[in-house]
C-alpha cells in the first residue's frame, strides 16, 4: 500500500493516515503477510525522518509494517509523477496533492487505487487480503 501525505496537513492527510493505521490494526496477525504500508511525503523540505517518525508515533502506526518515507524534492517529484500524483507546494506552506492510495501486490502489479478518504474500509480490507489468498 502506498499513499502520499505531509505532516503539517490539517485536512485530508490526518483522516487518511488514521484510516490506514486502523486498517493495519484490523489486519492483526495478517499484517505480517503484507509487505508494508508506505506513506510518502509530498513535503520533503519540512518532513525530515525525525518529523515523520514523530508523526507515525502520534498515530500509533506499527512501524514493523508501516514506513514513512522522504527523499530529495527531485526524487519525490519523480515518484509522485510515476504514481500520477499531482503535487504543488503553495506559498502558505501547504502542499496540494492528489489523495491517492495504491495497493500493489508482491509482483509489483498495481491492483487498485482509491481516491480520497471516503472509501469503504471493508472493501479496502478485502482488496488487501485478496492477493494473499491467491496461489503463487
Amino acid at each position: 500500500m502506498v499513499m502520499f501525505i505531509f505532516t503539517t496537513c490539517s485536512a485530508t492527510c490526518p483522516l487518511l493516515n488514521a484510516k490506514l493505521v486502523s486498517v493495519q490494526r484490523d489486519l492483526g496477525s495478517e499484517a505480517t503477510n503484507v509487505i508494508f504500508f508506505a506513506a510518502i511525503t509530498v513535503d520533503p523540505l519540512h518532513d525530515t525522518p525525525a518529523t515523520l517518525k514523530t508523526y507515525a508515533e502520534a498515530y500509533r502506526a506499527d512501524m514493523s509494517h508501516f514506513v514513512f518515507l522522504t527523499r530529495s524534492i527531485r526524487q519525490i517529484e519523480d515518484v509522485s509523477r510515476r504514481y500520477a500524483v499531482f503535487r504543488e507546494a503553495q506559498p502558505s506552506g501547504d502542499v496540494d496533492h492528489t489523495f491517492l492510495t495504491s495497493l500493489i501486490d508482491r509482483s509489483g502489479t498495481l491492483r487498485v487505487q482509491y481516491l480520497g478518504t471516503k472509501f469503504d474500509t471493508e472493501e479496502f480490507l478485502h482488496d488487501v487480503r485478496s492477493p494473499l489468498e491467491e496461489r503463487p
